[in-house]
Parts: structure tokens; C-alpha cells; sequence
């Protein structure tokens, strides 16, 4: 990692209240570990040093504002692409249990040959889909915590978050700026499934000043059976 790129990281931190100081030299291992993937798997379309700490390791630690992910919490992140925001909330809560989905498994194989280079024994990256894994015992309402970096409308992700959720969990879902309509569609579908809209925030992306929303989804009681709907569904046919 060049100066340049770790100045960025470190003042992009500390914009969000975070110090990652002592943990520079995971970050510098993490960027170069993800162009030498990217190299080979086209993991991802940045490819400067300043992007990738802007555009993925600080606004993946974007969504430790307010709290939500402080304290021993297992964490599904739902479609974590090339391992974001996983890796980098690994590196810097240890004591976060993360498991990385994604459907396509080079991406997951990269995840977990990555998180082992870096001694991450909290990330146990995973094959699959959430239609699926929402029905399965071994997942369904087991969860204290689902993130996403969203770029589905908020019910959709709804419809998939919230059966991995126990009750009292939340969906930490990383957007940038929404529609009221949007809102009142994740509000919807939010009842429905066994939630409730809660806490929103508006935000800049340090440096860059991209705009950004955080918004959390609480699980109140017990999903119905029925969802999440059978794979590809909730996408093409959202509840609202």
C-alpha cells in the first residue's frame, strides 16, 4: 500500500470515528491480496489503490456508525462479492463471528483463502443463496445481524434478510440516496415479514463525499413460512 493509499485509509477511519492504526499492515495485505485475485478473477472493476480503500475498505466500515454491530454478534453478510464489507469489519472486530454468502464460489474460495492469509479465524465464508439458506434450519432465524451493500430496492432485501434473522436482529443494509417511495415499499414488506423500519441515517463517504444511507431493519417476530420465496423471486417480483 502506497503512503498516498494508507493516508486515505487512516483519514477516511477517522472521518467515521474509527482508528485503524494498528491495523495498517492487515489493510496493506488485504489490497494486495485483492489485485492479485482480481488479477486472476475479475473480482472487482476498481483497480487504483485509492479506489479500493475509498470505494470498498472505508465504506464497508461505514456501516459501524451508530453502533449496530458493536458487541460478540453472528453476522451473515448477504452477497459479499469479493468480501465486502466482511473482511474489513474482520480485521478490525475480531470478535465479530462473519459469515460471508455468495452465490458464485470463486468469489467465496477467494473470501476464504484471503481471511486465512490474514489469520481471520471470525470469517466462514459460504456457497449459496438466501432464498435457500432462509429455509434452512441450520440458518433460518440464527442471526443477530444481516449487512448488505444493497443495490436491490429495500423490500427485496427485506424479503431476504429477515428469515435469517432472530427476533430482536437487524438489517444493516448500505444504500446510497433513497426514494420516499423506496421507504415506504421497505416499510411494507418489512410488516409483513416480521419487522419494522427503524433507525435511518444520512451520510457522506469520507473523501470522496458520495452520499450514503444506513438504514436498519428490526426483527420483531416470527417470519412467515412461506418466505423467503422460491430463488430469483423476491428480485423479479418484489413484495411492494
Amino acid at each position: 500500500m502506497t503512503p498516498e493509499a494508507g493516508a486515505l485509509l487512516v483519514e477516511g477511519a477517522t472521518a467515521l470515528d474509527l482508528d485503524v492504526s494498528s491495523h495498517l499492515d492487515s489493510f496493506a495485505s488485504l489490497l494486495k491480496l485483492l489485485q492479485e485475485g482480481n488479477a486472476r478473477l475479475n473480482l472487482t472493476a476498481l483497480r487504483t489503490e485509492n479506489d479500493i480503500v475509498i470505494k470498498h475498505f472505508v465504506d464497508s466500515l461505514s456501516c459501524l456508525r451508530g453502533g449496530f454491530l458493536d458487541g460478540n454478534l453472528r453476522v451473515l453478510d448477504l452477497g459479499t462479492g469479493a468480501g465486502f464489507p466482511s473482511l474489513p469489519l474482520a480485521i478490525l472486530r475480531p470478535e465479530l463471528y462473519i459469515v460471508p454468502l455468495d452465490s458464485t464460489r470463486k468469489k467465496i474460495d477467494y473470501v476464504r483463502a484471503t481471511a486465512q492469509t490474514l489469520a481471520l479465524g471470525n470469517v466462514h465464508p459460504l456457497v449459496g443463496r438466501a432464498e435457500t439458506l432462509g429455509h434452512h434450519p441450520a440458518h433460518r432465524e440464527t442471526y443477530d445481524r444481516v449487512v448488505v451493500r444493497a443495490v436491490a430496492a429495500l423490500p427485496v432485501l427485506a424479503e431476504l434478510a429477515l428469515p435469517l434473522l432472530r427476533p430482536g436482529g437487524l438489517l444493516v443494509a448500505q444504500k446510497g440516496p433513497i426514494s420516499s417511495a423506496e421507504l415506504e415499499a421497505g416499510r411494507r414488506a418489512a410488516a409483513l415479514l416480521g419487522g419494522v423500519l427503524g433507525e435511518i441515517q444520512t451520510f457522506e463517504l469520507p473523501v470522496l463525499h458520495d452520499p450514503r444511507t444506513l438504514i436498519c431493519i428490526r426483527k420483531t417476530g416470527p417470519t412467515p413460512s412461506k418466505y423467503p420465496r422460491r430463488e430469483g423471486v423476491p428480485v423479479k417480483h418484489p413484495l411492494f
